[in-house]
């Protein structure tokens, strides 16, 4: 891939969107500003022999102009003096030059489209580079509140869940009270009872002691 196809590749790329996929959004834009800042090198490096070579060219064009030029008025030196071969080679010299001149000038032109594309996709670039530099340092920002924010919330579900702890053992402690007292009733209760049972018991065995007792005396008196 040549470098103003990778150039383009990162000015298309939709930041927003590569964040929203990355599963460590601050990684990838780190790797993609690195990417940027070492095309960007490149680029001005390349933006730089472009600009040398079209100098070089324009200088070659007006080298060769001039040449023809010149030639031309040797030509017509030549002739003024009846010097027909030396004006023949002058003349043939001149279109050398002007061939020269006119492939220069192409090639000019060509150079010229090329720095400004150059130019442009440098400017497109830093562009770029600038934009993801500053989602950069939000995106940290953010990461940085988030963590923040995710301290305080676990900070608040552990108070939340210590004081859950303390009100179950509060309740499993009020519960425990209240089945121990109702125990308590039960066994009370079971004492009464038994007392209650045990008083009637008695009371049968003074009837029948005293049931015995008058059967006696009853016998007694009849004898």
């Amino acid at each position: 891939m040549g470098l103003l196809d990778r150039v383009s590749r990162l000015v298309r790329a939709n930041l927003n969107d590569l964040i929203d996929r990355a599963e460590d959004p601050q990684k990838v834009l780190k790797q993609v500003i690195l990417d940027m800042q070492n095309q960007l090198m490149q680029l001005k490096t390349q933006v730089a022999i472009a600009v040398a070579d079209r100098h070089l060219l324009d200088k070659k064009l007006r080298e060769n102009t001039e040449a023809e030029g010149e030639s031309l008025h040797n030509a017509e030196l030549a002739v003024s003096r009846g010097r027909e071969n030396l004006a023949r080679a002058a003349v043939e010299k001149a279109l050398t030059h002007r061939q020269n001149t006119a492939s220069f000038r192409q090639q000019l032109d060509d150079q010229n489209v090329q720095v400004d594309r150059l130019k442009g996709a440098l400017r497109e670039l830093e562009r770029k580079l600038v934009e993801a530099q500053t989602k950069s340092e939000l995106l940290i920002a953010q990461h940085r509140r988030a963590r923040a924010l995710g301290k305080a919330t676990d900070a608040q579900m552990a108070l939340r869940q210590g004081e859950n702890t303390n009100a179950l053992a509060r309740l499993g402690d009020k519960v425990q009270t209240e089945e121990a007292m109702s125990s308590a009733r039960a066994e009370l209760a079971g004492d009464d009872l038994h007392e209650e049972l045990l008083a009637l018991g008695r009371q049968d065995q003074i009837e029948q002691i005293l049931a015995d007792i008058r059967a006696r005396n009853g016998s007694e008196t009849g004898n």
